[in-house]
């Protein structure tokens, strides 16, 4: 799906995963993102706007009125020519989670915070976006391949994916735990989820943070948690509501949407995505290819100009601003590592 290009007038101000199966180290899913795809705006009711009791208005329609950003010629004058010789921009996002990337209300328009990203960094790189979605199972090969030149997903950076891929990072990646509302659950390690039934996407980074955990309990002599899974999004929040499953474990973003869309859940823990380590959510591209530093450009000069802030704030993820962004490599992803990023203070908000 291609977007329109240029600025716009108005004002900036605005307020089913597929369960896939266990594959090799540097197989596909092994390398996907870390939500669960086939997320839609049905979720929220089909209402063109959803009000949250964190104070955001969602704008889940087709019209997204994006905000947008100027183009940088000198930035536009540094993408690879193979890649900008089209004119465009070919992302890859899989539509997966609300707020992040989802479906609008006419279930087909894909939209949220990761496209709005994407959106100014096509900007200022003076190019078209052009918004492919696609499976998890499929970005990594589809992007070796060519077929995507950069993916917007909530993909964290690890070690294996730097192996294949360059990233520009954009914001900080923590997983959330949501369970009932009445639900009296605190989880921060292994032993808070001993015995619990937990639903996770097969293949993601919260799976390998679950397997881990579950490991520790086995040596510790406890029971590990039942690993549940569910072929939909919606598959899952409803066993989750129903207390057929304990915990879901997903991205924070999508946890705190749901918390403050609905009566019924509540998040009870957050983990960063890298655990034990920390990691960053970035786009993703081809490693090599030269396009992963002018995407950094971009997104540092957006940051500077307020309009990252903007849409982080439009989708109430503003707790998840990085104050800059950093190309990760294989060769730099140790140092990355060791660099300081948001972290949870004792009240769960990340500082």
């Amino acid at each position: 799906m291609a977007l329109p290009t240029g600025p716009s007038r108005r004002p900036r101000r605005a307020r089913s995963i597929t369960v896939l199966p266990a594959v090799v180290l540097l197989g596909t899913a092994a390398l996907a993102g870390c939500s669960d795809p086939g997320a839609t705006a049905a979720a929220s009711g089909g209402a063109e706007t959803t009000a949250a009791r964190n104070g955001v208005v969602y704008n889940t329609s087709p019209d997204q009125q994006r905000i947008r950003a100027e183009k940088d010629a000198a930035l536009a004058a540094k993408v690879p020519g193979l890649i900008g010789k089209d004119g465009k921009l070919t992302i890859a996002t899989t539509a997966g989670s609300i707020p992040l990337t989802f479906h609008a209300t006419d279930d087909k328009t894909p939209i949220g915070s990761e496209l709005d990203i994407a959106q100014l960094v096509a900007d200022k790189l003076g190019l078209e976006l052009d918004v492919q979605v696609t499976s998890w199972e499929n970005w990594p090969l589809k992007t070796q391949s060519g077929d995507f030149e950069a993916v917007f997903s909530n993909v964290g950076v690890n070690k294996d994916r730097v192996k294949l891929f360059d990233f520009a990072s954009y914001r900080a990646a923590f997983m959330g735990f949501e369970a009932k509302k009445s639900a009296t659950y605190d989880i921060k390690g292994a032993d808070d989820i001993s015995g619990l039934k937990v639903s996770v996407g097969s293949g993601t980074n919260q799976e390998k943070i679950l397997l881990a955990w579950n490991k520790e309990l086995e040596g510790k002599g406890k029971a590990p948690a039942t690993l549940q899974y569910y072929s939909s999004d919606a598959d899952t929040i409803l066993a989750l509501s129903s207390g057929r499953t304990d915990l879901n474990i997903a991205p924070y973003p999508s946890t705190v949407y749901r918390e403050n869309t609905r009566d019924d859940l509540k998040v009870v823990g957050k983990v960063n995505a890298g655990w034990p380590s920390e990691t960053l959510v970035a786009a993703t591209t081809l490693r090599g290819n030269g396009l992963a530093p002018v995407i950094t450009e971009a997104l540092n000069s957006v940051i500077k100009d307020g309009s990252y802030g903007e849409v982080l704030e439009r989708w109430g993820l503003s707790e998840e601003a990085l104050p800059e962004s950093k190309t990760i490599t294989e060769e730099s992803f140790a140092a990355s590592q060791a660099a300081p990023t948001a972290t949870p203070s004792a009240s769960g908000k990340t500082s």
